[in-house]
């Protein structure tokens, strides 16, 4: 979705230009075996979560790599179009509906099964297509000057209350968004799905925003009360701009609740890549210890979204993920986001 302020200014212009190489992708460090090896990187991802890990893997092993950064549905639009022709080698996403709907063109290879031991499986592509690398679930943000805690919705439905009208803030065009249309259409069925996006689209008329980094800033500068947006938009927001100036707070929707989402990063080799070893080695560096403390050390990454080894826990504060209650759904039941997005077009918010 356009104006992603965090990944914008990594964005290259133009389709099939390749971003300009990242810092620190000159030499190889002691020990390193990439042998000027190179692979191109399509990253859905946040720059700085994305910057964090392609910096320490080409330390590691001295494979360059050029990445090409822009929302994760551009991206695999773009992976689409171009087939086997494609110069990228790694899809790196925010959410797995980009990565499912390649798999569903058959555009992804085999993920190294050495790489998916490191993994949970039902966090996996069901097909061994791609690996998952990072979780997040979905909050409520609120300015408790504008609405107390006690106000809050506790169900996702709520959200079409009209005594919401004017303080709800929206992001439709979010890819973080789709998950919670896929939950609630699985939950509810399309027609109740609809009813809800009219009634949402309504009481977020004032306050419908590009992305969920926007509400994030507007709930905190109080330019509206409330949204739904994953839980490291607003850990990231209080590192950049410092507790006192956090005003905002999080909230939690009802456990099992279909607006309370659990999703997951993934990345995937691409069939057509010509570096079929190097693409997965990098994959296999991001699900490595090495990969899993650069995403949960806040001081390296800026990343707050949750490993995916569970060996390794989060540094930046957020509730641990064993004591998280969301939605039940598999990866299968979100899909790729196709049905969400052709809802969203029929009510009006695409």
């Amino acid at each position: 979705m356009p104006g992603r302020k965090l990944r914008a200014a990594a964005a290259v212009a133009g389709l099939g230009l390749l971003a300009s190489l990242l810092a620190a992708c000159g030499g190889a460090a002691s020990g390193a075996t990439g042998g000027g090896q190179s692979i191109t990187l399509y990253s859905g991802q946040h720059v700085q979560t994305t910057d964090a890990l392609v910096t320490e893997f080409q330390k590691a092993t001295g494979i360059t790599v050029h990445v090409r950064s822009d929302d994760e549905d551009v991206l695999a639009n773009q992976i689409a179009a171009e087939g086997a022709r494609s110069p990228a080698d790694v899809f790196f996403t925010e959410n797995s509906q980009a990565l499912m709907f390649l798999q569903g063109k058959g555009l992804l290879a085999k993920v190294n099964a050495a790489t998916l031991a490191d993994t949970p499986a039902k966090d996996d592509s069901p097909a061994g297509d791609w690996a998952a690398i990072s979780g997040r679930v979905s909050v409520i943000i609120y300015n408790p000057a504008l609405i107390s805690a006690s106000q809050l919705p506790t169900s996702v439905m709520q959200l079409a209350d009209p005594k919401y009208k004017g303080k709800l803030a929206i992001a439709p065009g979010e890819t973080d968004f789709q998950p919670i249309v896929t939950a609630v259409d699985r939950a509810y069925g399309q027609a109740a799905t609809l009813k809800w996006l009219d009634a949402v689209k309504a009481n977020g008329s004032a306050h419908n925003y590009p992305d969920n980094e926007t509400i994030a800033d507007e709930v905190n500068r109080g330019g509206a009360a409330f949204g739904l947006v994953n839980q490291y938009y607003w850990y990231r927001m209080r590192a950049e701009i410092g507790v006192s100036n956090t005003k905002a707070q999080i909230a939690h929707l009802a456990p099992d609740n279909p607006g309370y989402v659990e999703d997951f990063s993934g990345a995937a080799v691409l069939k057509s890549s010509k570096h079929q070893a190097a693409a997965q080695r990098f994959l296999a560096f991001l699900v490595s210890k090495q990969g899993q403390e650069i995403i949960a050390n806040p001081a390296k990454s800026i990343s707050f979204e949750y490993p995916i080894d569970s060996g390794v826990t989060t540094q930046g504060g957020e509730m641990p993920w064993s004591q998280l209650q969301p939605y039940p759904m598999t990866i299968t039941q979100l899909g790729t986001g196709t049905a969400a997005v052709a809802l969203l077009h029929q009510a009006g918010l695409l």
